[in-house]
């Protein structure tokens, strides 16, 4: 008689507490009662997967034999050890009893009777629904330990974090990275300033030799993205930041499904669940700053237009539907702007179609230049926005909290150079393994070191900046002087710095100006520092004009 055993635990705790073995040692000692042989290469184990699928390597190995005819007999001590789930149990049995084998379970020995059959029945939906319900209580008891801030939501913490390893499911182990932690923070402060980009910071880590994560050379745009929109960097932990899907289209028509990954839908920070809270790398306002500009960068791309220059391109709205109007060449001499309320996919999406005409860009973009001009030769009319502008601009104490981080930085990896040079001396660490740390962290310190360097040049700018004219006038001169002779670029330039949104109803043409207050105000957009301008114009600092 060649038997076979198949047993299986659903967790890596149950491993851990030998109850799998607990099943080896009881179905041996029946087939040994019946002298029978147990050869181990016929001991089928799956350590840790779940009844409920049956992608598993142990049962797909006795599946395997069972079709090539090498066994007689297959012991298992309970159906739900074979499936949780009646149907899968009914597909196993028929296949194994197909192929001349005989399935046995040791709690309950079953016939071909009915009645064995409808206790077999029975079984097999009971242990489903007791699956489903223990699936049930694990969601529910999971989330009340996040709600109640006992257990964190990941068990890989975010880059610049580090856990206890004994314990990394406790917020309490949860501690900074003083090296990562700081390079977290440039990343944040080096996106939020001027006109950089989520590709220019990835080109900005890859030149001063930051590696990834994973330890990979340069970043991906992706992972970038990730680190600035994860509010866990201000010292709070949310979870239900996401829900979602099955995937509902390829990524591509040209390759398999395979098992594509769930598709996932962003949910609204009001809804969010607070879990826990941990040391923070910035504050709440360099987060906010940060989701404004991602916000904002996505209809500013320049992949959005590239054929043909527009002085107002992404600054267009349409008055009747206040939707965005897009650029485009209708005819190879004619360029409009054209309400997005328009397009196929908008009207699927809204129910209505947008009945504005088709804007002029030319004569559009004349038109605003034009006011823009005359606006910065009278600073007199645009007295009342100077009370009501909004700008912001670094302070003192923020450069040396980030100068502080990067002295700590640069000691940490100090210590950790020193600790790896005694593990080397010891003798705990080979050559070949201490030579490629050592290296890793000589990189990570010239990292540091070049960043504390720009800062340092930031910081004297600014106190260079702070000696110049901060007013409306001065400013107006200094761009007066230029107005003439500026060249596309330094239009558009201009025209992004001082326009918040031009908006076209018919006729008429309404163009709201942002004026800057100080010498750092003019290197950061309006859109960058409110996310509700549009929405709430009159909490705005901006001067409105109507052109007819």
């Amino acid at each position: 008689m060649r038997v076979a055993i198949y047993v299986r635990v659903s967790t890596r705790l149950q491993t851990q507490t030998q109850t799998i073995d607990q099943q080896i040692e009881r179905l041996s000692a029946h087939i040994a009662a019946q002298g029978w042989q147990l050869p181990e290469s016929y001991i089928f184990r799956d350590d840790g997967y779940s009844g409920a699928s049956l992608r598993r390597p142990g049962l797909d190995r006795l599946r395997d034999h069972v079709a090539a005819a090498q066994f007689d007999k297959i012991l298992v001590t309970d159906p739900d050890r074979l499936a949780r789930n009646y149907v899968h149990q009914v597909l196993l049995l028929e296949e194994l009893q197909k192929n001349g084998c005989q399935v046995e379970f040791l709690d309950r020995p079953m016939s071909q009777d009915p009645h064995d059959q409808l206790l077999l029945q029975i079984r097999g939906a009971v242990a489903e629904y007791e699956r489903s319900l223990i699936a049930e209580r694990m969601r529910r008891g999971r989330l009340r330990k996040l709600q109640t801030g006992q257990m964190l939501p990941w068990t890989r913490p975010p880059y610049g974090y580090r856990v206890d390893p004994a314990w990394p499911r406790d917020p309490l182990g949860v501690r900074l990275d003083p090296a990562e932690a700081a390079m977290v923070a440039q990343m944040f402060a080096w996106y939020i300033q001027d006109s950089h980009s989520l590709l220019g910071l990835v080109k900005h880590l890859a030149a001063i030799g930051v590696p990834s994560p994973t330890g990979k050379p340069h970043w991906g745009v992706a992972s970038v993205r990730g680190i600035l929109t994860n509010p866990t960097y201000t010292g709070k932990i949310y979870v239900g930041r996401m829900t979602y899907r099955p995937p509902q289209v390829r990524r591509s028509a040209t390759h398999p499904i395979g098992r594509p990954r769930q598709t996932g839908i962003p949910v609204v920070p009001e809804e969010w669940v607070p879990a826990a809270t941990v040391p923070a790398v910035i504050t709440e306002e360099q987060f906010q700053l940060a989701q404004a500009k991602l916000a904002t960068n996505q209809s500013f791309a320049r992949r959005n237009n590239t054929v043909e220059p527009y002085m107002l391109r992404a600054l267009v709205s349409c008055g009747q539907c206040g939707l965005s109007c897009m650029a485009r060449k209708v005819q190879p001499r004619h360029t409009y702007y054209i309400c997005t309320g328009k397009w196929w996919q908008v009207r699927q999406r809204t129910g209505a179609h947008c009945s504005s005409r088709y804007i002029p860009a030319r004569q559009l973009d004349a038109l605003v230049w034009n006011d823009l001009c005359d606006l910065v030769r009278h600073p007199q009319l645009i007295a009342q926005a100077l009370e009501r502008a909004h700008a912001g601009h670094w302070l003192p104490q923020e450069l040396q909290a980030r100068c502080e981080n990067l002295r700590r930085g640069q000691v940490s990896l100090q210590h950790q150079l020193e600790r790896l040079t005694e593990a080397y001396l010891s003798g705990v660490m080979p050559l070949p393994e201490y030579q490629r740390r050592r290296v890793d962290l000589e990189q990570r310190q010239a990292a540091l070191v070049q960043q504390e360097e720009q800062l340092h040049q930031q910081a004297q700018r600014l106190h260079e900046a702070a000696g110049l004219a901060s007013s409306v006038e001065a400013f107006c001169q200094r761009v007066q002087a230029s107005l003439e002779t500026a060249t596309f670029a330094q239009q558009r330039q201009l025209v992004e710095l001082l326009i918040d949104r031009v908006i076209v109803t018919g006729d008429e043409v309404e163009i709201r100006y942002v004026i800057p207050t100080s010498q750092h105000s003019e290197h950061i957009r309006f859109c960058h520092l409110r996310l509700d301008y549009f929405r709430t114009p009159h909490l705005v600092g901006a001067a409105h004009r109507d052109c007819a």
